[in-house]
């Protein structure tokens, strides 16, 4: 189990979009409307990894267009950063989901799922070649970083991962959605600024 039967040895990214396409590295493929692959400017500074597409993104087959989205993209203006200089993708291509009525509603990706899907983020890393990493909620940063990794204990801080690009850890779009009411939506999403505005800040600096 895992994608890396089907990653292609070039790694560009109209090859890794054409090939995820047809992965089935993982079970997630079954109910899954198509591939979600990541989306942006091949040498764009900065990528920024979710955990998995939602409902939206599974139907129009593009990360980060549903309501978490629109989330990540007030965050990215209010911290000057605009969306089309950024690479966007998940951990995961695929989404998972539990049937609730009518509604299809996210369901976390295992262990299992994130390792099998791990070699489609390392490719896209490779064919982009970003100075930054922004890992967006703790699915992202584990899949990186290992099952212990704590978003909360280093947020808004630019440390080193395996894949040798630096990483900002910072909360997912979708946690300011589950905020309980206004003070603490706004208070969060406070926060998530900056964590994108220290992720910028790195940008403008050397890195080694």
């Amino acid at each position: 189990m895992g994608a890396d039967e089907y990653v292609p040895e070039r790694h560009t990214l109209p090859s890794l979009r054409a090939a995820a396409a047809g992965c089935k590295g993982c079970d997630l493929w079954e109910a899954a409307t198509q591939t979600v692959f990541g989306e942006g400017a091949a040498g764009a500074t900065l990528m920024l990894i979710g955990e998995q597409p939602g409902d939206r993104e599974d139907v129009e087959g593009r990360p980060f267009v549903g309501p978490a989205g629109r989330i990540l993209d007030e965050g990215l203006e209010d911290a000057g950063i605009p969306r089309s200089s950024v690479y966007l993708t998940n951990a995961v291509k695929h989404f998972r989901w539990v049937k609730r009525g009518k509604r299809r509603l996210h369901e976390k990706p295992n262990s299992q799922q994130i390792r099998a899907c791990r070699p489609w983020l390392e490719a896209e890393v490779e064919a982009v070649r970003p100075r930054l990493l922004v890992l967006l909620g703790a699915t992202a940063a584990q899949s990186i970083l290992g099952p212990t990794f704590r978003v909360t204990q280093h947020r808004g801080k630019v440390i080193p991962t395996p894949l040798g690009t630096p990483a900002v850890p910072t909360v997912h779009p979708s946690s300011i959605l589950r905020a309980p009411d206004e003070a603490s939506r706004a208070e969060a999403m406070a926060a998530f600024v900056s964590d994108l505005r220290s992720a910028a800040r790195a940008l403008s600096m050397p890195m080694g």
